[in-house]
Formats: C-alpha cells, structure tokens, sequence
C-alpha cells in the first residue's frame, strides 16, 4: 500500500521553502491590558482594513490544513478501501487546492508569512495513517481528519464574525463552506465515532453546562406555533439549493494581481 513520505509530503504539499516556521507565535509585552488593547498591539493597518492577530492566525491555519490534508487525501484514492473514502480523499484533494491558491494570493498581499510543511503535530497524523492498514486505517483517517475539521470549525466562525479586513473576511467564507463539505463527506464513510468527540469536546470545556433541562422520556411536549412572516410579507430565497447532506462550494477562481499562481 502507498505511504506518505518525506519526500512526497514535500512534494504534495508544495514545500518550496524547507526550515520554515511551522506555526508563528505572537507575544504581547503586556497581557494585563484589556481586550482592546490587546486587539490593537497585534493589529497593523491595510489597505483593506486592520490585519489582526487573530486574523493572521486563520491565514496560517487555512494553509497548514492544505499542508496535511492534501496528502492524506491522495493516500486516501490510492488506497481506496471504500468507495466513501475514496469520495473523502477526492474532496480533500479538491477543496485544499482551492483554499491554498485563495490563501496564498492573499497572504502576499496582506505580507503574511506562510510555513511550506506541516506542523509537528499533523506530521505525526500523517504517519499514523501511513502506519495503518484495513480497518484500522479507515477508522483513523474518518476521524483524525474530522477531529481536525471540527476544532477549526468554530475558529473560522470566531475570525469571520470579528475580523474588519475584507480579504481575510472572504477566506473565512471560502473556508467555511470547505470545512464543512469534508466534515459531511468524512461523517458519510460511517466511521466517525460520535462519542470519542463529545467526550474529548467535554474534556476541553471548563464551562458548565447550559441550556434547557434534560427532557423527560414519554412525557407530553407542548406543540410549538411556526415562526412566519405577517401578511403582505413576499419573499423570493430558499434555504438551500442543494438535497441535505450536500454542500456548494463552487466559486469562480480566485483574482492574483500579484502573479502568484504563475
């Protein structure tokens, strides 16, 4: 069976530049502030709009993704134990090398330096899924890759919800719609285990929990009116134009004033 490589990683994943920084770290002199002054010490001004800390954060993330995923989608075709698997490794392949050309045209304008491998931690994913063979394999690739998925999920949201730069703001939504194409193709093989990430989910949450309380089984719930415009109220937009389960990511292809997909 195929394995990633050194060597293939290097290709695979674009690595042009070896001994880059696989994660930057940014330092504050003084975090006894508050939280704007916090916002304004990692901000710098662009053309289009303030770059934060936290934006710059996403810029780098997004391309780390590509970095590990990219791979382990193409492990995943040229081993192919299941057609679903299979369909997962194609959308990795697929939406990675969309986000990367996007991530890349974007950190050139913002200047924001990008690391060409992964990080130690998804260097380890990677060799735990070369490692593994039958159903073992087909169990860590569904869930270490949606594990990964489902932790930047909320993380996308934060920087899209924040964020004043416009360039940033439309790679959170480019990114988003992508995330959650792999999180439904990866949850369609049949092998994520529900459990082991709401157990992990809760184990990382300090917060106790909140919310209505626990429903008692067999009893009565009281019919709930729908929610609906008043009269003379027209409306032309439907809540999806795709069957559920299926996610539209297609975009035009991304402007490069600068040339860097040359």
């Amino acid at each position: 069976m195929p394995r990633i490589n050194g060597s293939a990683l290097v290709i695979v994943a674009l690595a042009t530049t070896l001994g880059a920084l696989a994660f930057p770290v940014w330092s504050y002199a003084d975090r006894s502030g508050t939280g704007q002054a916090n916002l304004a010490a990692g901000t710098v001004n662009t053309r289009w709009g303030p770059l934060s800390a936290s934006d710059r954060d996403l810029i780098v993330r997004v391309r780390l993704a590509g970095l590990w995923e990219l791979p382990a989608g193409q492990q995943a075709i040229q081993r192919a134990p299941t057609k679903a698997i299979k369909e997962a490794g194609d959308h990795l392949i697929v939406g990675h090398t969309d986000l990367d050309k996007r991530v890349r045209i974007i950190a050139t304008q913002l200047n924001v330096d990008l690391p060409n491998q992964p990080n130690a931690q998804q260097q380890g994913w990677l060799q735990e899924l070369s490692a593994a063979t039958g159903k073992e394999y087909e169990k860590k690739f569904a869930n270490l890759l949606r594990a990964a998925h489902g932790k930047i999920f909320p993380a996308i949201g934060a920087v899209r919800n924040s964020t004043r730069n416009t360039l940033v703001r439309q790679l959170a939504s480019d990114a988003n719609l992508t995330v959650l194409d792999h999180i439904t193709v990866l949850e369609k093989t049949g092998e994520v285990d529900f459990d082991a990430i709401a157990n992990d989910t809760a184990a990382a949450s300090t917060a106790s929990p909140t919310g209505p309380p626990p429903p008692v089984i067999g009893a009565p719930v009281s019919s709930a009116p729908p929610v609906r415009p008043g009269d003379g109220v027209d409306v032309s937009s439907s809540p999806s134009a795709l069957p559920p389960g299926e996610v539209n990511t297609a975009r035009p292809e991304p402007s490069d004033p600068d040339n860097v997909l040359r």
